[in-house]
């Protein structure tokens, strides 16, 4: 490729880090930041038994947040063992290998991909890693962020570099401006019913339109973090103003100079005119609605003044069957209007959803409303931040007088690998990235949404269209 070659974001990024390639194809790629969270144990044991120290141990940073319960910071409280001993081990390993631990007594815990960017550890033109999917959320900053496997993060921690297999490219261009009551969340959502949850497989996809250069920071983050369940590599948004005002000041951000010469790089890595993607998908923002799924695959997902699809609709047997029974399963009704769908339990919070943006507008729903009988509603902040700024702001007061529980940081429900799960045949109206089988808890029944949408659907008692309660036209 020649110098006067146009080139895409992704190309840029991809072209710096390259130290060399395999005739196979593979590339070795150099790794600016890697991210760890309390489920990466393994890796340290593989590092122990081949007699490996970190090579860069000033390049990793990690908190705990998969395992840990939202309703204590003290690791002694978790009842389970095994999940004890993973959140133990993080502090044990950080301790010997002496990378950076926001542990649970530190005021800047928290998810990790909540963590990464408002420390200012994510930043444009970097290769960012972790071992999760959704490491794809830091590509909201002009990243290249991705999830890895466990033996990667191995290979990572001993050599600070990974082979990777070069991916395609995608664009998603969104133009246009979206209506009331529409975020980011429902975005990514219709962007997955359009394109389907394979759509992206292969692919590194970069956002683009002026709807998407209109969302905020923590809009992108949602944006980029759901790029996974689209089949996507990693998602990335372009670095602009709206992102280095966002950097500017954070603690692990470049200062003074520095700053001004980052800045400068960074400027320089957006997509050149004319440069060709492998994949090229348009939406227009003013088709998208705020957006429920139904069954039980991100891509499921209809507007919520519609309705639960009928199989018999379905282009062939095979998906008339997979509709079926993801219906008996959730335990819903073809034609079924969305808005008739009661739910019991509602979770707001996530890697998706956790941030400060997501809070105030789910408080500005619950404000003044009262949690509807018989449903149980958490709000847990995505990191230690998070929940400071949220109560110097009052947002827990509102959330407590309406009858939401309020928790310490974490993944919580998102996951449910700390114990906090649904009950089986529970409906969770949930602000997380993901709604498979069991997700929440063994035969709970999912419904992501958007925060604002989940916090209705928590004083309603049903899953309800948000612009009813903002007293917007429908």
């Amino acid at each position: 490729m020649s110098a006067a070659t146009p080139r895409t974001m992704f190309d840029k990024i991809w072209d710096r880090h390259r130290v060399l390639e395999r005739e196979d194809g593979q590339t070795l790629l150099y790794v600016d930041c890697h991210l760890l969270h309390d489920g990466t144990a393994p890796a340290f044991e593989m590092l122990k038994a081949r007699g490996v120290r970190l090579r860069a141990p000033e390049r990793a940073f990690a908190t705990p947040d998969h395992y840990m319960p939202t309703d204590t910071r003290v690791a002694a409280d978790i009842p389970n063992p095994a999940l004890r001993e993973m959140v133990v081990s993080l502090e044990r390993n950080a301790a010997a290998e002496g990378f950076t631990l926001f542990g649970l007594q530190d005021g800047r815990q928290g998810i990790v991909h909540v963590v990464g960017p408002e420390e200012g550890l994510s930043q444009p033109g970097m290769i960012i890693v972790c071992g999760d999917s959704h490491t794809s959320t830091h590509g909201a900053l002009g990243a290249l962020a991705f999830g890895i496997g466990m033996t990667e993060v191995a290979h990572v921690l001993a050599t600070q570099c990974l082979w990777q297999r070069k991916p395609k490219t995608m664009r998603i261009t969104v133009d246009g401006e979206l209506g009331a009551g529409v975020t980011a969340k429902d975005v990514i959502l219709h962007v997955i019913a359009t394109i389907g949850t394979a759509g992206a497989t292969g692919h590194v996809v970069e956002y683009a339109g002026s709807a998407v250069r209109g969302l905020t920071m923590e809009g992108r983050l949602t944006l980029c973090n759901m790029s996974i369940e689209a089949g996507a590599r990693a998602g990335m948004v372009a670095p602009d103003e709206t992102t280095f005002a966002y950097l500017a000041g954070r603690p692990r951000a470049p200062q003074g100079a520095e700053w001004d010469r980052a800045v400068g790089r960074w400027r320089d890595l957006r997509s050149d005119p004319g440069a060709r993607f492998d994949a090229e998908v348009a939406i227009d923002a003013a088709e998208v609605a705020p957006t429920v799924t139904w069954g039980t695959s991100p891509q499921e997902a209809v507007p919520v003044h519609g309705c639960v699809p009928d199989p018999a609709t379905a282009p062939g047997a095979e998906r008339r069957a997979a509709m079926e029974e993801m219906l008996d399963y959730m335990g819903l009704e073809p034609g079924q209007r969305i808005e008739e769908i009661a739910v019991d339990r509602v979770f707001i919070g996530s890697c998706t959803n956790g941030r400060i943006e997501d809070l105030r507008a789910a408080a500005t729903i619950a404000r003044g409303r009262r949690v509807a009988a018989g449903v149980t509603a958490w709000v847990v902040p995505g990191s230690a931040p998070v929940k400071r700024q949220a109560e110097a702001e009052g947002l827990d007061r509102i959330f407590r007088e309406a009858g939401f529980a309020w928790r310490e940081a974490g993944c919580s429900m998102c996951i449910g690998t700390n114990g906090e799960i649904a009950a089986p045949g529970e409906r969770v109206a949930s602000t997380s990235n993901r709604n498979f089988r069991g997700r929440q808890g063994p035969g709970a029944r999912t419904h992501l949404m958007s925060p604002a949408m989940a916090a209705a659907a928590a004083v309603t008692g049903r899953i309800t269209d948000v612009r009813r309660l903002l007293g917007k036209t429908v």
